[in-house]
């Protein structure tokens, strides 16, 4: 499935499945059956025809939304051989302590309320009626080093418009990994019909500010005092790109 294919389902408890397992990410079949109330039969009869559709994936006693890969890229950057790709579930524990690790300093807030977002639902990429959400990663020995997430409302006012996070863990960036990493996300977003990215950051990250601007973005605006960072009161700097 793609995150660009509509929801639509022709039987009611199929739906409920696959609103079920999107809803907590990765699901143990047995405990899906019991909290759906349906019969083993039944249950299983929608499994496979969403697994036939290309909506759900069973892993033996698990089951997932069928999320269709998207091409892996693979780049030395400055000598580091580095893989980017779309993000799997399994993704999630390597990703948050990635962000985590990028984040340290405080100051990026839109980054760390998505490492929240995401810890907290323990649950990577998202599609539903109210919004879809695709990460893409950038791994070096098996260690995730960077991401790149976009949030993509589903209602028909803002469905044109993304917001979007990057990161690089300290010790791989000036290294080109940031740039691989939002030029991937950028392409994916015009290739769905997301005409517009945009991100917040505090007046005082000036790296991400230069980094943004570097790529084409512009500031739409400043909101004045809108962070308390520590004792201080800091600007949000409002910033987008068309793609």
């Amino acid at each position: 499935m793609k995150f660009s294919d509509e929801l639509e389902f022709s039987h009611r408890d199929r739906k409920d499945i696959y609103e079920y397992i999107e809803r907590f990410g990765t699901v143990d079949y047995e405990e899906a059956r019991k909290a759906l109330g349906m019969e083993p039969e039944a249950f299983g009869a929608h499994v496979t025809v969403l697994k036939r559709d290309g909506v759900v994936d069973r892993h033996e006693d698990t089951l997932q939304i069928a999320f269709e890969d998207i091409d892996i890229e693979t780049y030395n950057c400055d000598g580091i051989d580095v893989t980017i790709r779309q993000a799997h579930e399994d993704d999630l524990a390597g990703l948050v302590d990635a962000m985590h690790e990028a984040l340290a300093d405080k100051t990026y807030i839109v980054g760390e309320n998505f490492a929240e977002t995401i810890e907290h639902e323990n649950v990577l990429l998202r599609h539903n009626e109210v919004k879809s959400r695709n990460v893409f990663v950038a791994t070096s020995g098996g260690k995730v080093v960077g991401w790149v997430h976009l949030d993509n409302p589903e209602m028909s006012a803002l469905e044109h418009t993304a917001e979007l996070t990057v990161g690089v863990v300290d010790n791989y960036r000036g290294k080109g990994i940031g740039d691989r990493l939002l030029d991937r996300a950028t392409r994916w977003a015009a290739e769905n019909d997301i005409e517009k990215l945009y991100n917040s950051v505090p007046a005082t990250n000036e790296r991400a500010i230069g980094f943004l601007e570097g790529h084409g973005w512009e500031t739409e605006a400043v909101r004045e005092q809108h962070y308390r960072i520590g004792d201080d009161y800091v600007d949000e700097v409002m910033m987008a790109v068309w793609t």
